[in-house]
């Protein structure tokens, strides 16, 4: 047996098991003694830990022994008159240094700390060691507008999976709408966030085209935690699923708005399809270089003459630089197909349909270093009709029709950490959940909104430079 053992966590007291224990008889002077020095330590303890308690406390009652309570009174006052024009003057600071922080504090020692061990008891986050009981150690709270981001400590033989199957139990323990769980840059510590208020609850209108667009961050909607959404494009594809009216609209035009001054400066070319007959993306017209809607035979002709530049920038390239650099004279290329299953599955015609799976599965393959992306959209998620999911680096899935279809879109064990695609109601249109290939938690997002006539007037005012030779 080791002399010392050590579990970073916080010990639960248990009754002694053995009752064959000898029998010590202590005076009662010394239990008084050790009583009284233990309450002492303990009180030192916590005076430390919630110092910005104690230490306000302190500071009141010194001033107010040595000065009088007229001086503590008119201390407290001066200080409250300077929070408040703090807060009417700069309330972004305010609250970003001020108050939150200190919404943070009282509902770490209040919400969290007060139920904490029976909490991680009930939801079967203890752990058993040397005939005790641990309980993961509660380090910080962290709150904002919309929630709490709770850094806990894993106990030894916890895995982050354990805390994402726990984490709606957590939110319901505490009272809480909805946690999630995240795994941080420290193996051995999880972020439980969270939410108090839906920041996704309200539809996200459009946002600012940017300048000049950032193909490392496109800004597309908001987070679960209230912060921007930005999609990395830059060597990706991405692939969108969704049922009926679950928003893929959303995405699409959502990515080609913050793309917007690109096209319009002719640095990005929009390569669009629409197998329904031009139906969703005819409005944006005038944004696309190429722009398929009808004769499937045509469409796996426009795919191959991407297949074909695809190799001659590859060819052109090699040796020179491993990572293609838009520029006007060499534009990025974004593929945008509306309804990928209308091209891989439901054509009739098996030699169009065998040409368009592989010009897909070439651009897929090959298209991201040279700067030629693929964003495609579709509502059947199953495997027969998307043969080739895993080349998609990005996947979002909005709400879907089934439980089985999160994983099927997202990856394996997506739902059990928390994407609930299926539970996503219809009354929240653009609601869905992000994986990115090599991170293991999806993350909830809304992508904004435009209707038909700020579709119309992107269109207008970002139409794509015309060229000799357009067709």
């Amino acid at each position: 047996m080791p002399l010392i053992n050590v579990i970073p966590g916080e010990k639960i007291p248990t009754a002694p098991l053995n009752t064959r224990l000898p029998v010590w008889r202590i005076p009662g002077w010394l239990l008084l003694f050790v009583w009284l020095a233990r309450g002492t330590a303990r009180s030192v303890v916590l005076a430390v830990r919630y110092w910005w308690i104690t230490g306000p406390a302190f500071a009141g009652a010194w001033v107010s022994e040595r000065y009088g309570w007229k001086v503590a009174l008119g201390v407290a006052l001066v200080l409250l008159v300077a929070g408040c024009t703090w807060w009417r003057l700069h309330p972004s600071t305010w609250l970003q240094f001020g108050w939150y922080p200190a919404v943070g504090r009282i509902r770490r020692l209040w919400v969290y700390r007060r139920g904490w061990t029976a909490a991680m008891t009930a939801c079967g986050l203890v752990g058993v060691h040397g005939g005790g009981r641990w309980i993961p150690r509660l380090l910080t709270v962290r709150s904002n507008k919309w929630g709490d981001r709770v850094t806990v400590r894993l106990l030894p033989g916890q895995h982050p999976d354990d805390w994402a199957t726990a984490a709606p139990r957590l939110a319901y323990t505490f009272c809480l709408r909805e946690a999630r769980a995240f795994t941080t840059d420290r193996p051995d510590r999880m972020v439980l966030h969270f939410v108090r208020r839906d920041p996704l609850a309200a539809l996200v209108g459009p946002l600012p085209v940017p300048e000049v667009p950032d193909f490392a961050g496109l800004t597309l909607g908001v987070r679960e935690d209230g912060d921007p959404y930005r999609l990395r494009l830059t060597g990706s594809h991405v692939l969108i699923a969704g049922a009926t009216d679950s928003g893929k609209g959303s995405v699409v035009w959502s990515l080609l708005r913050s793309m917007a001054a690109g096209i319009a400066s002719g640095v990005v070319e929009v390569w669009a399809f629409d197998p329904k007959g031009g139906m969703e993306l005819a409005a944006g017209g005038p944004l696309f270089a190429r722009f398929a809607y009808d004769d499937p035979d045509s469409m796996a002709g426009v795919l191959e003459e991407a297949v074909k530049r695809m190799k001659s920038r590859a060819a052109r390239l090699r040796g020179f630089t491993r990572q293609h650099v838009p520029t006007a004279d060499d534009p990025l290329i974004v593929i945008v197909i509306d309804e990928l299953a209308a091209l891989t599955a439901y054509l009739t015609d098996r030699k169009v349909r065998d040409r368009i799976k592989e010009s897909l599965s070439l651009l897929l393959s090959q298209g991201r270093a040279v700067g030629i992306h693929v964003v495609a959209a579709l509502q059947d998620p199953r495997k027969d009709v998307l043969p080739f999911r895993d080349l998609f680096p990005t996947r979002i899935a909005l709400r879907l029709t089934e439980p089985g279809h999160c994983d099927l879109v997202l990856n394996d064990g997506a739902r059990d950490r928390g994407a609930l695609c299926d539970e996503i109601p219809e009354t929240m249109p653009g609601v869905g959940y992000v994986v990115l290939d090599g991170v293991r938690e999806p993350v909830r997002v809304r992508f904004s909104y435009l209707n038909d006539d700020e579709i119309a007037e992107l269109a207008v005012t970002y139409a794509r430079p015309q060229i000799g030779g357009d067709q």
